[in-house]
C-alpha cells in the first residue's frame, strides 16, 4: 500500500524530525512510489518530471540505510555515490543531503569540476558517508588515487538522460565497472528514452520501474504558448514579456549558446531590467554566487544555457522562455519544468522563427500535444503560423532548415542527428520534499 505521509514510512526518527522541521508531510508521487521499494533493497528505475521531489525519493532511503546500518569509513572511500551530471545539480544533492540527515551523524563530500581539486581530495582522504559527483573530475581523482570506489554499497544515476545527451555515457560506463557488483543501484530521470532503458538493463538488477507520468508529458500546472516570431523580432518581444512581470516573479531564459547568453543578458540589462547569465564558462564560485543572488531575489532576470540551468531548483520562478528552442525535444520538458515546481503554477513561452519550426514539430509531436498559439503581440509572424498548422493539419514532408543550410528538403536539422550519435555509444500547492 502506498503510504500518504511522511508519518507512514518507516524512517528512523532523526530523519523523521528533519521532515516536521520542514514542513513535510505529504509524499509526492515519486516519494511515495520509490522509497518503499529502495527501503526494501530493490533496484529501481525512476521516471518524474523535474520538480516532483526525485531528489528526496533517493536521499531519504540512503540515509535511512546509513543510519541502520552504520559502518567504520574507509579511507579515500564511499559508501554512497550519486552521479550528476552537472555541477549545480550535485550541490543541489548536497544540500538536501544536509537537511534531511540534520540530525544524523553522517558526511558527505562534492566532487566536480570548475574549482580546485585539493579541497575535495581533502573531503576524501579519511572517507565520507556519501560522494555526490560529477563524471569527469571523479575520474580524474580516481585515476590520481584520491578516490576509491570499492566500498560502494548504494549507487544512483540521478538525471540519467542528461547525462547521456552531455556525451557522458563512455565515463558511466567505466565508472560503473569500477563499483562492487553487491550493491543496491538506481536510475533516476525525467524521461526514459530507449537509450536509458537499455543502459539500466545492463546496470540494474532486477529492477522495480517506477514511472509517475510519461516521459513525453510536461507539468500540468505550466500554461504553454508559442510565439511565432521573426528572428530579428525576438529581443523586442522578450523585454515586452519581462516588463510584465510583477515585483518578486522571477523569469529564467534560455539561449542555445553561451555567447548567446552572455549577449542578450547585456541587451536586457541595457533596456533596464536587471539580469545575469549563467553557462559553463563561468567559474563554479560565480555560477553559484549567481544563482545564490537569483534564487533570493536580488534580480528577477536568469539567462542561461541548458547544461547550466540544470539542476536550477528556484520555486519563485514564475516565467520560462525559450528565446532559442532547443534542438532536441526532450530538453523542452525539462526547460519547462523549471516553473510550476512542486504544484505551484507556471508560464512557459517558446518563441519560434523561421528556422526553428522543425524544432517546434519534433517538441509538439513528443509532449503529444498542440501548444496553443498566442499572436496577441504586435510581432506576430502570421505566415509562419499559417505555415505551421498546415504542416501539422496535411502531413506535409519537412521542409529543409534555412538556419542551417539546404539539408536535402526534408532532412532533420543536423544537430538532431548528430546528439543522436552521440547518445547512441497533480496540482494542489501541497508542500513535498
Amino acid at each position: 500500500m502506498t503510504p500518504n505521509t511522511f508519518e507512514a514510512l518507516p524512517l528512523a526518527a532523526p530523519i523523521q524530525r528533519a521532515l516536521t522541521e520542514r514542513n513535510y508531510t505529504i509524499p509526492s508521487p515519486i516519494q511515495a512510489q520509490a522509497i518503499p521499494h529502495l527501503l526494501e533493497g530493490r533496484d529501481l528505475l525512476g521516471c518524474a518530471q523535474t520538480g516532483t521531489g526525485k531528489t528526496a525519493a533517493f536521499s531519504l532511503p540512503i540515509l535511512q540505510l546509513l543510519h541502520s546500518n552504520p559502518q567504520p569509513l574507509r579511507p579515500k572511500s564511499p559508501r554512497v555515490l550519486v552521479l550528476t551530471p552537472t555541477r549545480e545539480l550535485a550541490t543541489q544533492v548536497g544540500k538536501s543531503l544536509e537537511t534531511y540527515g540534520a540530525h544524523l551523524r553522517m558526511q558527505h563530500a562534492l566532487v566536480f569540476g570548475g574549482v580546485g581539486q585539493r579541497p575535495q581530495v581533502n573531503s576524501m582522504r579519511n572517507g565520507v558517508d556519501v560522494l555526490v559527483a560529477c563524471p569527469g573530475r571523479l575520474e580524474d581523482l580516481i585515476q590520481q588515487r584520491y578516490i576509491d570506489l570499492s566500498s560502494v554499497e548504494f549507487f544512483v544515476l540521478d538525471e540519467a538522460d542528461r547525462m547521456l545527451d552531455m556525451g557522458f555515457l563512455p565515463a558511466v560506463k567505466r565508472i560503473v565497472a569500477m563499483l562492487p557488483r553487491k550493491r543496491q543501484s538506481l536510475f533516476f530521470s525525467a524521461t526514459l528514452p530507449p537509450s536509458i532503458v537499455e543502459l539500466s538493463h545492463n546496470i540494474l538488477r532486477d529492477p522495480v520501474t517506477v514511472t509517475i507520468a510519461p516521459e513525453t508529458t510536461t507539468a500540468e500546472t505550466v500554461e504553454q504558448r508559442v510565439c511565432f516570431v521573426e528572428r530579428d523580432n525576438k529581443r523586442d518581444l522578450l523585454l515586452e514579456l519581462l516588463a510584465k512581470q510583477k515585483p518578486g516573479e522571477l523569469a529564467l531564459v534560455f539561449s542555445r549558446t553561451k555567447h548567446g547568453s552572455d549577449k542578450l543578458s547585456r541587451y536586457i540589462n541595457k533596456a533596464g531590467i536587471t539580469a545575469e547569465a549563467i553557462h559553463g564558462n563561468r567559474s563554479q564560485p560565480q555560477r553559484d554566487k549567481t544563482l545564490d543572488r537569483f534564487r533570493s531575489g536580488k534580480f528577477p532576470v536568469l539567462v542561461a544555457t541548458d547544461v547550466a540551468a540544470r539542476g536550477v531548483d528556484v520555486k519563485s520562478i514564475t516565467l520560462v522562455v525559450n528565446f532559442d528552442l532547443p534542438n532536441e525535444p526532450e530538453a523542452y520538458v525539462h526547460r519547462i519544468g523549471r516553473t510550476g515546481r512542486a504544484g505551484a503554477s507556471g508560464h512557459a513561452v517558446s518563441f519560434c522563427a523561421t528556422d526553428e519550426r522543425e524544432y517546434l514539430r519534433d517538441i509538439e509531436k513528443l509532449i503529444q500535444q498542440k501548444i496553443a498559439v498566442d499572436d496577441a503581440h504586435q510581432w506576430h509572424a502570421a505566415g509562419l503560423a499559417e505555415q505551421h498548422a498546415l504542416g501539422q493539419r496535411s502531413g506535409l514532408k519537412k521542409v529543409g532548415n534555412p538556419g542551417r543550410g539546404n539539408n536535402g528538403g526534408g532532412g532533420r536539422p543536423a544537430g538532431r542527428s548528430s546528439q543522436r550519435r552521440r547518445r547512441s555509444g497533480g496540482s494542489s500547492r501541497r508542500r513535498v520534499a
